[in-house]
Formats: structure tokens, sequence, C-alpha cells
């Protein structure tokens, strides 16, 4: 039996996302731009972890706007801000609201990188869903692994 030995880097970055209004937002490129380490991998997965709860992530259309418009629509309408029986609202009527959003969307994602991209396919984009009217920046955790 002929053994196999490749040799996986693990490598951590911090993304800081700037702050983004309610709805969901398009952010590939602002994020892959904080990822140096991705150009230099040849094959592997990388990890981004959003280090906040009431916030997400996501992926889906790229390219047609109207899907996040259609999205932040239905999520707003299902999951309205100020719902009456809501007791958690420390931070105000948009905060139970925004962790429900938050558990229902989840905060990671975890995708393939070939030749130093994201495996995207041609109309797939990663949406921040910001679901805080007064949100601040957003921060990422990026974890890769892979072959340079």
């Amino acid at each position: 039996m002929r053994q196999l030995q490749i040799n996986m880097n693990w490598q951590q970055t911090q993304v800081r996302l700037t702050p983004k209004p309610q709805g969901l937002h398009l952010v590939t490129d602002e994020i892959v731009s904080q990822i140096p380490a991705l150009r230099n991998t040849r094959i592997g997965m990388v990890n981004l972890f959003l280090q906040h709860t009431s916030a997400a992530l996501t992926l889906n259309e790229n390219a047609d706007p109207s899907v996040r418009e259609d999205m932040h629509a239905w999520l707003s309408a299902n999951v309205a801000d100020d719902t009456p029986y809501f007791t958690h609202t420390y931070e105000g009527p948009d905060d139970m609201p925004a962790h429900i959003k938050s558990s229902l969307f989840g905060v990671s994602l975890t995708l393939p990188i070939s030749d130093g991209r994201l495996g995207l396919g041609t109309w797939q984009g990663i949406y921040l869903c910001e679901f805080r009217v007064r949100a601040g920046s957003r921060t990422l955790l990026a974890t890769i692994q892979g072959q340079e």
C-alpha cells in the first residue's frame, strides 16, 4: 500500500466588516480582501465564524439585489421588530427578533478554497444579515485549513 503525505497548514485571521444598516448585504469582496492567506492556498477549506448573536451569515444570489430585499422583507414580516410578547428587549425592540433571525440563518459558513479563491458558484455570494437597526462593525474569525 502506498502512503501519500499531504502537508496541511492552519491559519486564522480576524476580519472586521464595516457597519451596515439593518438588511442583507453582499460582503464577499470585503471578506476576501482581508484574508491574504486565501491567495496562497491551493486547496482547502475556510470556516467563517461571525462572533455576534444578532447578525448572521448566509450564501445566496450575488447578482440581483432584489433577492436580498425580498429576504429582508420576508424576515421583517415573519419575525417583526417590536413584537409585544417578547420580554428580552433590553437593547430595544429589535433585540429579541435579531437573536431569533441569527439562529434561523446561523453564524458560520464553511467554504472550499481552490487555487487561491473561494470555490463559489457563478451566482453565489456571502451575505452579512444585519438584524439590528443600529449595529456597529461586525467581526468574523476566518480559519483556513489547506495546502499551499
